[in-house]
């Protein structure tokens, strides 16, 4: 099972292009086990195996890992050839110099450019000709693919300083705090992540054989499940577990386990964008969100298991979580 949840947002944003090219999305939808029904409450979530599906049905189909927003096909199979040619580099500086390398031999180019100044370095948005990317989508995807495929093969997360954009703040923006965890600037001149450079000097740890098996649902993976394993919010969710009956542990006990203090954990997870309340208020919305696909449960029993002791409460947490109660949202699951 995955305990963690995609917006809607997203969900009709990856499939912009191809609503536009006139293919029929329902049915990509429904392949992936997304109701279309489910689409219509505005604040509705679907767990990352969904999304990952959704992503890798509609590649297939569209034979364009653009989903049809960039100013040309990109044909299956190209992210897969850039891998191959990175997996060789002996730093995470070379790999993304390389793959600079292999995306301008594709004209219109879209591609992200490495620069460095000083002690920062900065992977910079290059994007020419027409794009159609009225959700920002494909801009957003550039940047999280890019940076979690430098995380992975190096082994640790590149920490990121600041995420910017060229574009005025979108409706959906809250999302961006639980996607990069840095501060974000938006209508900036580019679009672009910045971090230390000292993580350009990281070896790749990663051989072909785990290559081979990565590329098994990546890029969908990346974009759907991220590795958290080394943020403090991802570090938090599994000491908390999945098991959200039972009391949660206090913040000081979490501390400990992370072995520094309450007052440097809290400014940790500012800098992350945000707080251990929002993490468990998060992780038990995303745990209602799986089991109300499991028909078998009653509502009663869900509030239970992530940890409501009245259902009274639990439906309006939910609600507030969702804008609609559980059993108007399983009602939209089933459609």
């Amino acid at each position: 099972m995955s305990d963690l949840t995609v917006s809607r947002h997203f969900v009709q944003a990856a499939l912009s292009g191809a609503e536009h090219l006139g293919m029929d999305t329902d049915a990509i939808l429904r392949e992936a086990g997304i109701s279309p029904d489910l689409l219509r409450i505005e604040m509705a979530r679907v767990n990352s195996d969904q999304f990952s599906s959704l992503l890798q049905i509609a590649w297939n189909r569209m034979n364009d890992e653009f989903l049809g927003m960039g100013p040309r096909p990109a044909r299956a199979g190209t992210f897969a050839t850039m891998c191959a040619l990175v997996i060789d580099c002996p730093t995470l500086e070379t790999v993304y110099r390389r793959a600079y390398q292999f995306s301008r031999l594709f004209d219109p180019m879209v591609t992200l450019e490495l620069e460095t100044d000083g002690e920062k370095a900065r992977l910079i948005a290059r994007i020419e000709g027409k794009i159609y990317d009225p959700d920002y989508f494909l801009r957003e995807s550039i940047l999280v693919i890019w940076h979690r495929l430098g995380s992975w093969l190096v082994g640790q997360p590149i920490e990121l300083e600041k995420a910017e954009f060229n574009y005025p703040q979108p409706p959906h923006s809250d999302e961006y705090r639980h996607i990069f965890h840095c501060p974000l600037a938006f209508d900036s001149d580019c679009t672009a992540l910045t971090f230390d450079k000292r993580f350009l000097s990281a070896p790749v740890i990663r051989d072909k054989p785990e290559m081979l098996q990565f590329l098994k649902t990546s890029p969908a993976d990346l974009l759907s499940r991220p590795d958290e394993s080394n943020t403090y919010t991802g570090r938090i969710r599994a000491l908390i577990g999945r098991d959200l009956s039972k009391p949660l542990p206090d913040f000081e006990w979490i501390a400990s386990e992370l072995h520094t203090s309450p007052q440097t954990l809290r400014r940790r997870l500012k800098q992350e964008n945000t707080s251990f309340q929002e993490i468990k208020d998060l992780l038990r919305r995303d745990m209602a969100i799986y089991y109300l696909g499991r028909q078998e449960l009653s509502i009663n029993d869900i509030a239970e298991k992530v940890g409501f002791t009245e259902p009274s409460t639990f439906h309006r947490a939910f609600k507030k979580w969702t804008g609609v109660t559980p059993g108007a949202y399983r009602e939209g699951e089933r459609g």
